[in-house]
């Protein structure tokens, strides 16, 4: 949890809280535990006055009040890929928390008609597979943008590829907010408005399609082509080790 605790009426003065209760706990698998949704949120800027980073803290009130425990990863001091090692710390934390996560929000400013490079090197240092651990795959991702100028899906488009690459469970609701500096106060905080209204529906939505595939994903994401793998690979080796014993 980033934000600091505040009651939801001064943390979401700009909702009506009657209208947007926590998701129903009849969405939760039998083995997915009482622990609340642990979602990580990633944003694509390193400027002072980042307004992806604006979004992603919003966001992050929304989905306190919804029940999640969060994380907002800070991506100053994340080194280019491959110009360190992967024991470099900031590494390390990323993808610890992308393990941590039960799911994900991705806040990208648009640059050039497409993500940033700062958002991208975060996610190109998360393997899709080390060992036996994936620090994506199954996982909800939420996608949203902000504009400089009129409105554009550029970047959640393209961050829904990149979700799939990753093998993540992308929610049908996204976010694209244009002329981001119009929408947040001198406090950062974001404006009531449509654009405001519809970051609430994601979150929610996230929300509630991380209760319903969380303790369900490996079984969602179990495919037959790497079963089949599995079991060749388990033959060899069984062979392997009859030869031995043989020569032996």
């Amino acid at each position: 949890m980033n934000i600091d605790q505040q009651s939801p009426i001064d943390a979401l003065p700009n909702i009506n809280l009657d209208l947007l209760p926590v998701p129903d706990g009849g969405l939760r698998a039998a083995s997915d535990g009482l622990h609340r949704p642990r979602i990580l949120l990633l944003y694509g800027s390193l400027r002072p006055q980042s307004f992806s980073r604006k979004l992603a803290l919003e966001a992050e009130r929304v989905l306190l009040h919804l029940g999640a425990d969060t994380r907002v990863f800070d991506p100053h001091g994340l080194p280019m890929l491959d110009s360190c090692d992967k024991d470099h710390p900031k590494v390390r934390q990323l993808r610890e928390w992308s393990q941590w996560s039960e799911g994900q929000v991705w806040v990208s400013p648009e640059r050039h008609g497409t993500l940033t490079g700062v958002f991208k090197n975060q996610i190109d240092w998360l393997p899709l597979e080390e060992g036996s651990v994936r620090p994506t795959q199954g996982r909800t991702l939420a996608v949203m943008q902000v504009c400089g100028g009129s409105q554009s899906f550029n970047v959640v488009n393209a961050l829904r590829v990149l979700g799939r690459w990753m093998r993540m469970v992308t929610i049908p609701n996204q976010s694209s907010v244009p002329k981001a500096w119009q929408e947040f106060d001198e406090n950062g905080r974001m404006r009531p408005s449509p654009y405001y209204d519809r970051v609430v529906d994601v979150m929610e939505e996230l929300m509630k399609f991380t209760l319903l595939v969380r303790g369900r994903s490996d079984y969602l994401v179990d495919r037959y082509s790497e079963r089949k793998g599995a079991s060749a690979a388990a033959a060899l080796a069984l062979a392997a080790g009859a030869v031995e014993t043989t020569q032996g």
